[in-house]
């Protein structure tokens, strides 16, 4: 019952008839510190430690981390700022007791031990004994040395994959040599060959730093598959032309050299530098498979590359190696813990929640449709403050409007939905500045009902919060724990709440900028949602007959009906049901009540047998009866 915040008026705003105006009452400004002080060197060192993350000049114990503007990378910061500090934290307990008092009785969460590499450098051969991450026999590594170019002198290490990893050589084993749905493709123009050659020679050398870009796959002949790390790889870099006519070169360099990627060779990524037409311009198409990275590594590696472009190569922090990660994973990994948790949540499940009665998920993704919709400055303000008032992300509150939107679509009072996970929070130290593919991809489930669109809130936020515990859980896992059948899947769509720097990704590369990144998945609807902390936007992808720009409305419009629910319960009225939540805007509705309801039919005042007298002079000969 401590109240957060405190506002001193003159006055009560009155209404005519004297009453209390609850609406002309001003926003309470959250102030910090107010509370008690730390009362020991532990709350000390959290305190501190909230306010540099934070931006803040004090904080008091009583102060909580998401009401003062915490999010999941801020939270990432925080872990690793009390780590240097020889403090340990659970990061789940962050999200169940974000203030200073609260999470300082949880301190004390240990990381896995992670063994040494025991391959020395200059091996000639390998045994199964230098390989404490991965059990293989004798035969099984020398299948996998012969995959490698240079043989076991070119080893570096060898580990089982991470479990997005798994997934995606599932989709590429799946599409048999053709178009992988999971190779990004990036492509930037530089105003000249020099400054096109000079990025490639960076990027090689950030695959030279980072064993996650030296790694293949191996899965032949083997009981699971792995991840092998070369001491050396050459990336493939080659010279495409252009049609010196075409209006869209960009589009025509993707479309040239496709989405095919060898993933038992290293490196996976690869360029193609073009000319394009009518003047000095080159393009260059940047190839990485999601194998090896994620959306934060695409900013890392562009991060590294405009350092070293810059001459600060020297200033990198040293590279950690992704093996940490996985280590980490099935080290710390509670798979009877995720079975129960996804089995609790998941076993009365029994088909797929399948917007607009799509349920494939086995496409590549070629013939998705994207499209970006806006979120008003006013929109977006009042988002963040009703956040913080509910004591929530904003990504939870998105997470909700989306349900929502599901189970209009979808036909459903009870969806299931994926939820990309950002996969670092637990990833060990130092995880927020190293590359590869962290995140995943796991099931949520929501109820409409005569749940209350506040209380709603409530439940995804802690459901998102167990959800960290078991972030790095195979999807095949909770799969299995549901009550689906067969290869029927949980769900067909997914949203991923994507927090991006304020800069676009090209400032500062000098002479160049990013023209085109296209990604691509296995779902036939995914809806991305971008927050640069300023602004959000929804973009949608989406296959036919699905409109991904109708969507991405249907998405806005459900926030801005959630908020306003959200903002009138938090003043004290009524929860609104969340099945109450309006999808449609004014127009829409228009469209689906009247528009296409607009049945009505000029109609002759004609009797039946005067009808029957007219057909019978236009077809005298026809038999009207047999």
């Amino acid at each position: 019952m401590v109240p957060s915040a405190v506002v001193v008026l003159d006055a009560l705003p009155l209404s005519v008839n004297g009453k209390l105006d609850r609406k002309a009452l001003p926003a309470p400004a959250y102030t910090t510190g107010a509370g008690r002080g730390p009362a020991n060197v532990r709350e000390e060192k959290l305190c501190a430690a909230f306010a540099e993350v934070l931006g803040l000049e004090n904080v008091g114990v009583d102060d909580d981390f998401f009401r003062l503007g915490g999010h999941s990378l801020l939270a990432i910061r925080l872990v690793e700022i009390l780590r240097v500090q020889g403090v340990s934290i659970a990061v789940r307990a962050l999200f169940d007791a974000p203030t200073v008092a609260g999470l300082a009785e949880s301190i004390g969460a240990q990381q896995v031990a992670v063994p040494e590499n025991l391959i020395p450098e200059g091996a000639t051969e390998i045994t199964p004994e230098m390989l404490p991450l991965v059990d293989l026999t004798t035969e099984e590594v020398a299948r996998i040395v012969a995959t490698v170019e240079g043989g076991a002198a070119n080893i570096a290490d060898i580990y089982p994959l991470a479990p997005l990893q798994e997934g995606l050589l599932f989709h590429h084993l799946l599409a048999d040599g053709g178009d992988d749905a999971y190779v990004m493709r990036a492509v930037l123009e530089f105003d000249s060959r020099d400054r096109a050659d000079a990025f490639a020679s960076a990027l090689q050398a950030v695959a030279d730093r980072h064993d996650i870009y030296r790694t293949s796959l191996a899965w032949e002949g083997l009981r699971e598959p792995v991840q092998v790390v070369w001491r050396e790889a050459v990336m493939p870099v080659a010279e495409v032309t252009l049609d010196p006519q075409s209006a869209d070169p960009v589009n025509e360099l993707v479309a040239l050299v496709g989405s095919s990627m060898d993933l038992g060779r290293a490196p996976l990524l690869d360029l193609r530098l073009a000319a394009a037409p009518g003047g000095e311009r080159w393009l260059v198409l940047m190839r990485m498979h999601h194998t090896v990275r994620d959306h934060t590594s695409l900013q890392v590696v562009l991060d590294e590359v405009k350092a070293l472009l810059g001459g600060r190569g020297d200033e990198l922090p040293e590279p950690l190696p992704f093996r940490n990660f996985v280590a980490q994973v099935r080290g710390g990994a509670d798979r009877a813990g995720a079975e129960r948790y996804f089995g609790e949540l998941l076993s009365d499940i029994t088909e797929p929640t399948a917007p607009y009665g799509l349920a494939d998920v086995r496409g590549d993704g070629a013939d998705s449709v994207h499209e970006v919709v806006q979120f008003s400055t006013e929109l977006d303000t009042r988002i963040r403050a009703v956040a913080r008032r509910a004591g929530v992300s904003t990504a939870t509150v998105l997470h909700v409007a989306w349900a929502r939107v599901l189970a209009a679509v979808s036909g459903r009072e009870d969806v299931v939905f994926g939820s990309v996970l950002y996969g670092r929070l637990n990833a060990g130290a130092g995880a927020d500045r190293v590359p590869g593919p962290f995140m995943n991809t796991l099931p949520v489930r929501a109820r409409m009902g005569d749940i209350g669109a506040l209380a709603a809130v409530g439940v995804m936020r802690g459901q998102l919060a167990e959800l960290l515990e078991h972030e790095h859980t195979p999807l095949v896992v909770a799969q299995r724990a549901s009550g689906a059948v067969g290869d029927t899947p949980l769900f067909t769509s997914f949203l991923n709440y994507r927090r991006n720097p304020g800069e676009d990704i090209d400032a500062g590369l000098e002479g160049g900028r990013v023209a085109l990144v296209r990604e691509r998945t296995n779902y036939p609807l995914v809806i991305l949602v971008d927050d640069n902390g300023k602004g959000i936007e929804i973009a949608v992808d989406a296959v036919a007959p699905i409109d991904s720009l109708a969507v991405g409305i249907l998405v806005r419009t459900a926030s801005e009906t959630l908020v306003s629910a959200l903002e009138s319960a938090l003043d004290g009225g009524p929860d609104l049901p969340l099945s109450a939540i309006d999808v449609l805007d004014a127009g829409a509705r228009r469209q689906v009540t009247e528009v296409w309801n607009d049945t009505g039919v000029g109609v002759l005042p004609v009797s039946v047998v005067g009808l029957f007298e007219a057909q019978v002079v236009r077809s005298p000969g026809v038999v009207a009866v047999v």
